[in-house]
């Protein structure tokens, strides 16, 4: 019985019993009154027993009709709940999904997570704002961002955030292909002081691990020192010259996987660290949010290539 029970019985039962007659109805469904007699006869029969009494003044409900009534009502209103409730999730998914991408991922890893989200079939807009660490930090308190996806800063700067980490990455010392440097074998590490030197300024997170790796390998001062954070002006400045770029090999690894640059041969392992996920634990992540984090995990985890834009999505 219960499935030959269709909304349409419902909700003519329910308009009849609100209007309290038959035309009444037909006028609030945008249906002819025969339709109405029609439907509301089709339910009686399928229930075995008479629910309204029709005559001169309408249409009254029988004992039957008054049972069966809140029941009818409560399954519209659940289903309208049910109809609201995806309704309002499908506006929240919508929601623009605000990235804050530092220079170490903004490259390569953040687009092709965004393509594994879009893979996904998530059409929420997505905007990337790339800058420093600070300053990324900075809107996440704000709430002016839903998270950061870079290296981990320093503890003073983490304060009530969360990190979760993904992988971990180097920096390296690239040059163009060609580059004069990459004929010293073996390479003296002094040797980069003979040429300009593009590093990250002194806000970058990866600063402190440049300077403790120009310590390591003896390296004093750079007479042609260029600081930047900007991915596009470093490329620019290698391809166009003899200039060594010290870098989280992130922002590089497409390049270096296409030969257009070279890392030289010196030994960066020390300087390998944390790249993750920076949110702010007090606020609940929006639909679209979480889907977005599920990418950046599932990219993540196929390793150096897919990072680089070298794989399809999962």
């Amino acid at each position: 019985m219960n499935r030959r029970i269709k909304l349409r019985h419902l909700r003519c039962f329910h308009a009849v019993a609100r209007q309290g007659s038959l035309a009444g109805a037909a006028a609030a469904l945008a249906l002819t009154q025969p339709a109405v007699t029609k439907t509301l006869q089709d339910l009686e029969a399928i229930l075995g027993v008479r629910l309204v009494e029709r005559g001169r003044k309408g249409a009254e409900l029988t004992a039957h009709g008054r049972v069966f009534l809140p029941r009818a009502a409560a399954c519209l209103g659940e289903l309208e709940r049910a109809v609201t409730s995806v309704s309002r999730s499908r506006e929240r998914a919508e929601w623009t999904v605000r990235i804050g991408a530092l220079p170490t991922v903004a490259a390569g890893f953040v687009p092709v997570a965004i393509r594994a989200f879009r893979a996904e079939g998530a059409t929420a807009p997505v905007r990337v704002v790339a800058g420093p660490n600070l300053h990324l930090l900075g809107e996440l308190r704000e709430d002016r961002l839903d998270l950061v996806v870079g290296r981990l800063a320093a503890p003073e700067a983490m304060g009530d955030l969360a990190f979760l980490h993904l992988y971990s990455e180097p920096v390296r010392l690239v040059v163009r292909a060609g580059h004069p440097l990459l004929a010293q074998v073996p390479l003296e590490p002094g040797r980069i002081a003979d040429y300009p030197v593009i590093l990250p300024d002194a806000d970058a997170v990866i600063r402190p691990s440049v300077e403790r790796l120009l310590i390591a390998h003896g390296i004093g001062e750079l007479p042609e020192r260029i600081e930047s954070v900007s991915t596009s002006f470093g490329r620019a400045v290698v391809l166009d010259s003899e200039a060594v770029w010290i870098i989280s090999e992130g922002v590089v690894a497409r390049d270096l996987a296409d030969g257009t640059f070279v890392a030289l041969a010196i030994d960066t392992a020390d300087t390998s660290g944390p790249v993750g996920l920076t949110t702010r634990p007090d606020l609940p992540l929006r639909p679209g949010v979480e889907l977005m984090i599920d990418a950046i995990r599932r990219v993540a985890r196929r390793g150096p290539r897919g990072r680089a834009g070298r794989g399809a999505p999962d």
